[in-house]
């Protein structure tokens, strides 16, 4: 079974979404699944310096921080239950994460877990410790903390390499009606959207191996 997780580092439902998974195909152990993370960037105009969270929020979406807040405290509430952690005032700032997906790019190239290893210690560095995701020296401890060549992603990080690759991997989803995250394709047709709970992932990979088994998908 070949699952496209299509997500963006910066993106909270996407560290919900990929740990509900992950906790759905614990349960399955009998399939066996090539998961492969693909390029969605929630703001490609982002500057590399960033944005002040609360400020970016309200403009793009016209949010008060009250409601930002109840959002937060809901997000930090599914992460606990999951067993990752949004740490308070952690994520101050919103950045741009071209880089990150340069980086992950490269990694699924070397190996599928290590992309996997990479996307997970990404999230965490953003989400956990408050650190800028766009920043090669924070890519690079992330790639040799998951055990990936750091010479050579250090001078995938200072070239401009896979940058045509990553954006033609994002039109392509674009193109396919993704425009929102996360989205989780099943074998290149089934459609799952947005942080589901464990259950819903279960449920639906469940239904959707034995539909394929049978010829009925």
């Amino acid at each position: 079974m070949r699952i496209d997780f299509v997500s963006d580092v910066s993106c909270p439902w996407c560290a919900i979404g990929l740990k509900s998974l992950e906790k759905a195909l614990d349960k399955l152990p009998e399939l066996q699944v090539e998961l492969h993370f693909q390029p969605f960037e929630l703001n490609p105009q982002m500057a590399a310096e960033g944005e002040e969270i609360n400020a970016h929020l309200a403009r793009k979406y016209g949010a008060a921080p009250a409601q930002l807040e109840q959002t937060r405290e809901a997000i930090r509430a599914r992460g606990a239950e999951l067993g990752f952690s949004f740490t308070k005032g952690a994520r101050d700032r919103i950045y741009n994460t071209f880089d990150a997906h340069r980086l992950l790019h490269w990694a699924g190239l070397q190996d599928p877990q290590s992309q996997h290893a990479l996307k997970l210690a990404l999230l965490k560095a953003y989400f956990t410790d408050g650190k800028n995701p766009g920043s090669h020296a924070v890519l690079l401890e992330a790639a040799v903390g998951v055990g990936l060549d750091g010479t050579a992603a250090s001078a995938l990080l200072a070239s401009d390499s896979l940058a045509e690759e990553v954006r033609e991997a994002e039109a392509f989803w674009q193109a396919q009606g993704i425009s929102s995250v996360p989205a989780i394709i099943i074998n290149q047709r089934h459609l799952i959207s947005g942080g589901q709970p464990p259950e819903v992932f279960e449920q639906a990979l469940r239904q959707i191996a034995a539909a394929e088994q049978t010829g009925s998908a």
